[in-house]
């Protein structure tokens, strides 16, 4: 009586264990799948907003080869305006900035126009300052997920490191990282400081418990 219950109880128990384990399988399988396919899929996006921003430019130069001949100045025919209008392309339905790569993290991911709640679960966003390869100091946010997308491993930049921002114009930057620290969620000093004129950005995520924010200042590089 005392074996068959003893039994049942091990049946029971290996059961519940092979459950357990093809649930973490599962689990882990998908955190994999997910990871492949969103880098797979930013990919494609940073492809094809370099394609487009290169036939733009092809197409301004195009424009103000023929203003050039005409003398037709009144026409403003290629203005940077006009150019960073026709440069805009979207991800998963939203505005692209430009592009951003981190080699020794080895990330590179679309830069969304304006963050926001749903726009974070898909990309790195602006989330303010003048823009992307402007003079002062652009703010872009990333999640940290358990997998490694987006900002996951910013805690393993280090002074020296390098950051590559390529904007709507098909301008490349290249950003040398000079601060790496931990903050409060509530401390948004880091947003307005002063850069005296300089091009820079400040990374921000969570840490892996969620509790504080790593953030990453960068300047460009002279």
């Amino acid at each position: 009586m005392f074996n068959s219950k003893y039994s049942n109880f091990l049946t029971v128990l290996l059961v519940i264990v092979v459950l357990a384990i093809i649930g973490i399988i599962i689990y882990l399988g998908y955190d994999i799948y997910n990871k492949y396919y969103t880098n797979k899929d930013a990919e494609e996006a940073i492809s094809q907003f370099d394609s487009i921003v290169s036939e733009n430019n092809n197409n301004s130069d195009e424009n103000n080869m023929d203003q050039e001949i005409t003398g037709i100045d009144s026409l403003n025919i290629g203005n940077n305006n006009s150019n960073n209008t026709s440069s805009k392309q979207t991800y998963k339905g939203y505005n692209m900035s430009g592009y951003i790569e981190i080699p020794k993290i080895k990330i590179k991911y679309p830069i969304l126009e304006k963050a926001s709640k749903q726009a974070i679960k898909v990309a790195v966003a602006v989330l303010c300052g003048p823009g992307l390869n402007q003079e002062g100091n652009t703010v872009i946010i990333g999640h940290n997920y358990r997998n490694g997308l987006f900002f996951s491993n910013l805690k393993k930049l280090s002074n020296g490191d390098s950051i590559f921002i390529t904007d709507v114009s098909g301008e490349k930057v290249k950003y040398e990282v000079y601060s790496v620290y931990e903050t409060t969620e509530n401390d948004a000093t880091y947003m307005a400081r002063d850069t005296q004129g300089r091009k820079e950005i400040s990374l921000s995520t969570c840490t892996d418990d969620g509790k504080l924010r790593t953030i990453i200042w960068a300047k460009a590089a002279e």
